[in-house]
């Protein structure tokens, strides 16, 4: 799908009593890191912001119970993979093979250029139910993805998803659970502790941290941080090649960027990954 125009976007938050008494910039500055204060000031100036209803011009106090909407204009997205097939449909479970680079859902910049709005677009006008994913896989994750039309579907194989991934084990692949999800992955070659067929548990917290570009990033973080989220794998490796280890993930917790922030911590991140260096930080530079 090529890079395009969509019809833009209305986030809505409601002010808790946190930050009652902020100003209203100060308030989307703290909670859409991305943009400054005063670029937040030029997108009120411009009409796109209402307060309990009413379009705002200028800066003011909030209280607690306040509804704002900020109207995004409309925003290019990125071109992305348009091309993904069907490897099981009953008219209910739909499975899927995604392709490396397609988002799942709506985040960040991208809206219309999801998987789940390619999936309600084409169903839609099938005239059928429409599938929509019982889990995520991130956007550059290729690999099967499983979705449902019916809602009770969803919620049995969230729950069973849930259920699994949450479930003590002691190493990869034990326990006999019959809905379990486990990934592979190609690393920097040579970086891991193990030998083939050997495995390790990572148990490194995860946590936001400040960032001068995206404003906020999960990455490693001591189980003492404010914020952390305790997290665990299992690393199995199972081939060392020249161009990178091959290795097989099973989660234990489901955490933003969880395989990729617990390699990283390893010294391994994964070939080509843009953010995550050596250790689970993240890099700064564009």
């Amino acid at each position: 799908m090529p890079a395009g125009l969509n019809n833009g976007w209305s986030y809505r938050d409601r002010i808790a009593p946190g930050d009652a008494g902020r100003s209203l910039c100060a308030y989307y500055a703290g909670r859409y890191r991305h943009s400054s204060q005063a670029l937040w000031q030029a997108r009120l100036a411009a009409g796109e912001i209402r307060w309990n209803g009413q379009r705002l011009l200028v800066d003011r106090r909030l209280a607690t119970g306040d509804r704002l909407e900020w109207d995004r204009p409309p925003w290019e997205e990125p071109p992305v993979p348009e091309h993904w097939c069907t490897v099981f449909d009953d008219g209910d479970l739909h499975v899927i093979n995604k392709p490396s680079g397609l988002p799942v859902v709506p985040a960040g910049g991208y809206l219309e250029h999801t998987l789940q709005r390619m999936l309600e677009r084409r169903w839609v006008e099938r005239g059928g139910g429409v599938p929509r994913p019982v889990h995520r896989l991130g956007r550059f994750t290729s690999g099967l993805l499983v979705c449902a039309r019916q809602q009770a579907t969803r919620a049995w194989l969230s729950a069973r998803l849930r259920q699994t991934t949450a479930s003590p084990a002691s190493g990869p692949g034990d326990g006999g659970q019959p809905c379990r999800k486990i990934y592979r992955a190609l690393t920097v070659p040579a970086a891991l502790p193990l030998e083939p067929g050997e495995w390790l548990e990572v148990s490194t917290a995860i946590g936001r941290r400040p960032h001068p570009l995206l404003g906020e990033v999960w990455c490693a973080a001591s189980a003492d941080s404010p914020g952390a989220l305790a997290a665990r794998s299992v690393v199995r490796l199972l081939e060392r090649r020249a161009d990178g280890d091959r290795v097989e993930v099973t989660i234990h917790s489901g955490r933003p960027h969880q395989i990729r922030i617990h390699l990283a911590s390893l010294g391994a991140p994964l070939l080509g990954d843009p953010l995550y260096l050596p250790g689970g930080g993240a890099r700064v530079e564009g």
